[in-house]
């Protein structure tokens, strides 16, 4: 379970292909607090730490896990949101993140908010996926590369966030263009309400 408040930004210096698997491996500054079977949230993903050596870190994406995110579109070089599992005894600074991304987005407009800057991202959308939750609501949260964001002027498959200067500089927002593919997590507790619509309906 996560918050959506990256810690900071890791780098991708290594990238395995093994079958239908990929192992990436990453730097950090916090590397000397990781252990093994550690769940950390990368652009929203959680994943798994497989390996600790030369201080760096290693985790393994599989088939389904590429197909639903962006983490298929990495190279070396990249610069991941991260976030470690939260500390029950922490505040919830942003809301309830799962890390299981539902799909991706494409960013199809960035526009300056008089210091800010909104962004506005197109995701795919059917009936039954909204029927399971998988929308967004005026002032509601979403998950973005796994940051926290509150949702402005939704449509049917569009949405807006407004990024302040300090998430820009501190995420892989700051590397977000036009055309770049962002991972989606859907807030579970609508999800949790579309479901028990459904079985009531």
């Amino acid at each position: 379970m996560f918050s959506g408040i990256v810690e900071e930004m890791a780098t991708v210096v290594a990238i395995e292909k093994h079958g239908g698997n990929i192992d990436f491996t990453l730097k950090c500054t916090f590397i000397d607090e990781l252990k093994i079977d550690q769940s950390i949230s990368h652009n929203g993903v959680c994943l798994t730490v497989v390996r600790i050596e030369n201080g760096c870190y290693t985790v393994t994406a599989m088939k389904e896990t590429l197909e639903r995110s962006n983490l298929g579109l990495w190279e070396m070089g990249e610069r991941v949101n991260v976030e470690r599992s939260m500390l029950m005894n922490g505040r919830l600074d942003g809301h309830i993140v799962q890390g299981h991304v539902d799909e991706t987005a494409d960013c199809i407009a960035m526009e300056d908010a008089d210091g800010s800057t909104y962004f506005t991202f197109k995701y795919t959308t059917t009936p039954d996926m909204v029927k399971r939750g998988y929308f967004t609501v005026d002032k509601g949260s979403v998950t973005v590369n796994g940051v926290s964001l509150t949702v402005c002027n939704p449509t049917a498959d569009t949405f807006q966030v407004a990024i302040i200067p300090y998430t820009f500089e501190n995420t892989n927002f700051c590397d977000i263009k036009i055309g770049s593919k962002v991972n989606l997590e859907f807030d579970i507790i609508g999800k949790y309400i579309a479901r028990m619509q459904n079985l009531s309906s």
